[in-house]
């Protein structure tokens, strides 16, 4: 069984002196010596170090109190997820899972061996309490792939205790510096590691003077965003297995912007190319969406009836909102999975891999960024511009609402076009992704007002037919109603405001 461990910590290198005395730190009472232990470290990953260059880690350590299979995911500079499984001669299923996006069925191989001696110290509080635990390492490492060497070196390495104050490592870090120790260079051993026993090749001849290289060009604009989507999608699939907050939604935005820029930018994407990729991504946000919705229908429909005094709270209300919020969720969640485990969801992968490693580019790549890429978003905010007045002609009533629908998406997309555009148009094209974005939330608690009125005839339905009251529900559909004339009544003026202040 798998479990994950938040890893907070600090590296410097460790000169003759070894650690520092740290007695005197505010906060901490005592320096423990704990002996040293010897841990022995194998490191996997594909012949082309994929989980490297993702500042990934899948290693098989004994000994230590933590011997087993470690996978680490970057949370942040010195903040990681480690995910521990037991130790055993194969890697544990649950990991392979959360690597899948990036190995894609790629074998793994044992790419560098880490032997250490590590003398540990336990910084305690007053209590006796661990603070964090401080160690010197002498690291042996060895590549075992290829004609690569081995390396040796010491660290020193800082890891907060659960639940620690990240306080404590400034303080620790201040004491280092006046005893001259300094951060390490490297953010992790495996990273100093590769480094230091790659193969030598011969240095190439001095080249001569680099010629000057042109400005990116429209497509190089364009081109950037789609790849920071790709990589988006393949990092926030382990997310999105652990069931972390929000990972679903963003990874649904990823796919949604990617799709969106596809049709944006068809003067400089082939769509016989893009289209086929653009419409497995609509696949995948389908099937991401299936508990999203629903998830944030729960959270407006709980957040209104905690508004209502409970005098208006007739019947088993709560209770049966909560079941109506997790009649599918088990199911959907194990489709979930399964779908990114499944052929369709690695070949699309694959597929925009390919796509950006050799883009189907057309004339327009090579033109100048801000007049081809002003030109599409501009095409857009037009688009957006006849979608809104057409929605706002209309009488309040369902071809209203589905009008105010169209033209959310369509702000959407003005919006992602925008944001591909900002590193060639600058000011303007930030404003209107602001602009867009205000827009787009008011359309979109609009929708969500239309999809709680149906969910609450649904949820009132089947109160009914238990025998229920459904006099609440009917309360907060009435409430609903009138949220949604106020957004409505507020978006002429704002619609006029984004009309008027367009610099595009």
């Amino acid at each position: 069984m798998a479990e994950t461990k938040r890893e907070i910590e600090r590296k410097y290198e460790s000169g003759d002196g070894g650690l520092p005395d740290l007695s005197g730190v505010a906060g901490i009472a005592a320096v423990l010596d704990k002996g040293v232990t010897t841990l022995d470290a194998t490191y996997y990953d594909t012949a082309d170090e994929r989980l490297a260059a993702s500042s990934v880690t899948l290693r098989r350590r004994t000994g230590g109190a933590d011997a087993g299979w470690h996978l680490k995911f970057p949370v942040a500079p010195g903040v990681r997820d480690e995910i521990r499984a037991p130790l055993s001669d194969t890697l544990p299923r649950s990991l392979a899972a959360l690597i899948r996006s990036r190995t894609r069925g790629a074998e793994l191989l044992p790419l560098v061996r880490l032997r250490s001696d590590r003398d540990v110290r336990h910084l305690v509080d007053a209590e006796g309490g661990l603070l964090a635990e401080a160690s010197v390492d002498a690291v042996q490492a060895e590549r075992l792939t290829g004609k690569g060497g081995t390396a040796q070196w010491s660290e020193i390495e800082v890891e907060l205790a659960d639940g620690g104050d990240p306080a404590l490592l400034d303080k620790v870090e201040k004491r280092f510096r006046k005893a001259g120790v300094r951060p390490s260079a490297a953010t992790s051993k495996l990273e100093r590691a590769l480094t230091e026993t790659r193969p030598r090749r011969k240095r190439p001849p001095r080249p001569g003077p680099a010629p000057t290289a042109p400005g990116p060009t429209a497509g190089d604009h364009v081109l950037a965003y789609l790849r920071t989507q790709r990589d988006a999608i393949v990092e926030l699939d382990p997310a999105v297995r652990r069931d972390l907050p929000d990972s679903v939604h963003r990874m649904r935005v990823a796919t949604r912007r990617m799709r969106s820029a596809f049709r944006s930018y068809r003067k400089i994407l082939d769509r016989t190319a893009t289209d086929p990729v653009g419409a497995e991504l609509k696949w995948l946000a389908g099937e991401l969406g299936a508990d999203r919705d629903r998830e944030v229908l729960t959270e407006r429909l709980t957040a209104a009836l905690a508004e209502l005094p409970r005098s208006l709270t007739v019947g088993p209300v709560r209770t049966r909102l909560r079941t109506w919020s997790h009649a599918r969720r088990g199911g959907s969640r194990r489709r979930l999975i399964a779908v990114l485990d499944g052929p369709r969801y690695l070949a699309l992968l694959d597929a925009l891999d390919s796509l950006l490693a050799d883009p189907p580019l057309l004339k327009a790549a090579a033109g100048t960024p801000a007049k081809v890429i002003g030109k599409a978003v501009r095409k857009d905010f037009r688009k957006l511009a006849a979608r809104t007045g057409e929605a706002l002609s209309l009488p309040p009533g369902h071809n209203r609402d589905l009008a105010l629908h169209e033209a959310r998406k369509q702000a959407k997309s003005t919006r992602y076009a925008a944001e591909a555009g900002i590193p060639a148009l600058g000011g303007p094209a930030a404003d209107l992704v602001r602009a867009t974005k205000s827009l787009q939330s008011l359309l979109g608690d609009h929708q969500d007002s239309v999809m709680a009125r149906t969910a609450l005839r649904d949820i009132a339905g089947q109160a009914h037919a238990a025998g229920e009251s459904a006099f609440t529900y009917g309360l907060l559909y009435g409430r609903e109603e009138r949220r949604a004339e106020r957004t409505e009544a507020e978006l002429p003026d704002t619609w006029r405001t984004i009309a008027r202040d367009s610099a595009l």
